[in-house]
C-alpha cells in the first residue's frame, strides 16, 4: 500500500507510506525536490550512479532527471518519506521577492541527487510538516507557500552551493544524444520526454535518431533492452522478474513476449 495524503496535484508537501514488500519504479523527477526519510531504506539510480538513504537522512533532487527507485520498508516499519517540491513558479516568485539570482548562464551540471548535512534547521522543519500528515489536516494556500518559501530559505542557507542550481530556470539545452541514449536507455519514458531533456523537438529528435543510430528511436529502444536483457540473465544469472523494470519494460508479459520473438525462446529457457 502505497499513500500521500498530501500529493503534488494539490499541494507541494508529499507524504509516502509503504507497508508490504519492496517497491521498485521510475519517475521523472520534473521539480526540485527536498526529501526526508523518516522510515525505511529509498536506493535511487540515476543511470551513472547509485544513492542509498537510511532514516533520517536528507536528500535534494535537482529538476529534470529520471531516476529509479526502491523504496525498502523495514521488517516491523513502513516505508515513510515526507518531500516537498520547490516549483519553477514558486522559485520565481522566491527570487524576485528576495532578489535572489545566478550569475551563471546555466547551473554545472554537477551532481543530480544529492546527500544534505543534517542540521537543526532542516530536521526542525521536517518535524514540523509530520503533524499536519499525521492528523490529516488539509494544509491551506497560504501555508503552502510560507513552507515552500521556508524551505528554499533553509536551503540556502545550510547549502548555499545550491543558489545556482535553485535559481537556473533555463530549459534543457541541446546535448549528445547517443550517449544520452545509450546511458538512458532502459528508462521507460515516452520519446518526447526523450527529446525534451535533449533540448530537441520531437521532430528533430526522431530525425537526429535515425542519422545517429539508423534506426528508429523505438525500434533501437526495444532492441537494446532486450540486448541488456539478454546479457543480465545469461551472464549476470538474474531472472526475468528481477530484469524486466531494470531495461524498461512496464510488465512483465510484455517483456517475455518481445523477448521470445527476439531471440526464439522464453527468456527462462536461457
Amino acid at each position: 500500500m502505497d499513500t500521500s495524503k498530501s500529493t503534488q496535484k494539490t499541494s507541494p508537501i508529499a507524504y509516502s507510506c509503504y507497508h508490504s514488500q519492496n517497491r521498485e519504479g521510475e519517475q521523472f523527477a520534473a521539480e526540485h525536490v527536498l526529501s526526508f526519510q523518516i522510515s525505511g531504506i529509498l536506493t535511487l539510480n540515476n543511470g551513472s550512479k547509485e544513492y542509498i538513504f537510511n532514516p533520517g537522512d536528507f536528500r535534494f533532487i535537482r529538476r529534470n532527471q529520471l531516476i529509479k527507485f526502491i523504496k525498502q520498508p523495514d521488517p516491523n516499519v513502513a516505508f515513510q518519506s515526507i518531500s516537498i517540491y520547490l516549483s519553477q513558479q514558486a522559485l520565481r516568485d522566491y527570487s524576485i521577492q528576495y532578489n535572489q539570482k545566478t550569475n551563471l548562464i546555466k547551473s554545472p551540471e554537477t551532481e543530480t541527487v544529492f546527500q544534505l548535512k543534517e542540521t537543526s534547521l532542516l530536521k526542525s522543519f521536517m518535524n514540523s510538516l509530520i503533524p499536519y500528515i499525521n492528523e490529516d489536516q488539509l494544509i491551506n494556500k497560504e501555508l503552502q507557500n510560507l513552507k515552500v518559501n521556508e524551505a528554499i530559505t533553509i536551503l540556502l542557507q545550510c547549502n548555499p552551493e545550491l543558489k545556482d542550481i535553485l535559481f537556473d530556470f533555463s530549459e534543457p539545452g541541446k546535448i549528445d544524444l547517443e550517449a544520452f541514449m545509450k546511458k538512458n536507455f532502459h528508462f521507460n519514458v515516452q520519446l518526447d520526454r526523450f527529446a525534451y531533456l535533449t533540448g530537441r523537438s520531437l521532430a528533430t529528435f526522431k530525425r537526429d535518431f535515425q542519422r545517429i543510430f539508423d534506426n528508429s528511436p523505438s525500434r533501437w529502444l526495444l532492441q537494446k533492452r532486450l540486448q541488456e536483457a539478454y546479457y543480465q540473465i545469461k551472464e549476470r544469472g538474474k531472472t526475468p522478474s528481477e530484469v524486466y523494470l531494470e531495461v524498461g519494460f512496464e510488465d512483465l508479459s510484455h517483456f517475455s513476449f518481445a523477448f521470445k520473438k527476439q531471440f526464439g525462446m522464453p527468456p527462462s529457457k536461457i
